[in-house]
């Protein structure tokens, strides 16, 4: 069980690393904005979709992924909603982008829980085959997915550390889920498919409704943020074989 909580801690403090490029950017980032947005809705889009929709239909009933592609939508649509009709402010940050940043680490933090749950259930299953790929693949896929917080965050304002950390953050599910499952790993895998599905379908609400279209009013590089951040997490998916 400790090597298991190691194990999810370590993917969810790897989930930082994604931050770097971004605040390394600096300035630049101003003018790179759609294409850091494209980049983090591609990410998402095939992150949910490959890491999360097909795994779910693999594990599960086609009725148990449809709810939970419908529930996650609901999350995202009353959250988004909730944010909206609040005057939303961190501190002296206030305003769209903010709004966007919350959104992102709302649904992120969400679709961290499942992936723990997958951690402890394949270590459970298989400690020195199944589970350790499992882990290097999660571990891999969170460097970008700390990337897509990191970007709405340097377009509000926030400093260096803070995006960095609230990268690490959406990934603390991940250790808690890892060794729920690895404690009841029969009744956790039953709940695999929905809770996967309802991830994939608050992220791919996010893209639709946040991060796409602050993309594509970039004209070509919001287009080529898309395709690049596609690119990477489907070359990250073939490179694990997921």
């Amino acid at each position: 069980m400790l090597t298991v909580l190691l194990a999810g801690t370590g993917t969810a403090l790897v989930t930082g690393l994604g931050a770097i490029p971004v605040f390394l950017l600096g300035r630049r980032a101003e003018a790179l904005r759609p294409a850091l947005f494209g980049v983090a809705g591609g990410v998402m889009a095939v992150a949910s979709i490959v890491g999360l929709l097909r795994p779910a239909l693999d594990r599960g009933p086609e009725t148990a992924v449809a709810a939970g592609l419908v529930a996650g939508v609901l999350f995202l649509a009353v959250t988004r909603g909730l944010l909206q009709a609040s005057d939303l402010h961190v501190g002296r940050l206030r305003g769209a982008a903010v709004r966007t940043a919350v959104l992102v680490f709302a649904v992120l933090f969400a679709h961290s829980l499942p992936e723990g749950l997958a951690v402890g259930t394949a270590y459970a299953s298989d400690p020195g085959g199944i589970g350790l790929f499992v882990i290097l693949a999660i571990a891999i896929q969170n460097i970008p997915e700390g990337t897509s917080i990191a970007i709405p965050m340097e377009a509000s304002g926030f400093g260096r550390s803070q995006q960095f950390w609230a990268a690490v953050a959406t990934s603390a599910p991940q250790p808690i889920g890892a060794v729920i499952a690895f404690l009841a790993v029969e009744q956790i895998t039953a709940l695999l498919p929905l809770s996967f599905a309802f991830a994939a379908g608050a992220m791919l609400a996010l893209v639709a409704v946040e991060l796409a279209p602050q993309a594509l009013a970039g004209g070509r590089r919001g287009v080529a943020g898309l395709a690049a951040g596609a690119a990477l997490m489907l070359g990250l998916s073939a490179l694990l074989n997921v």
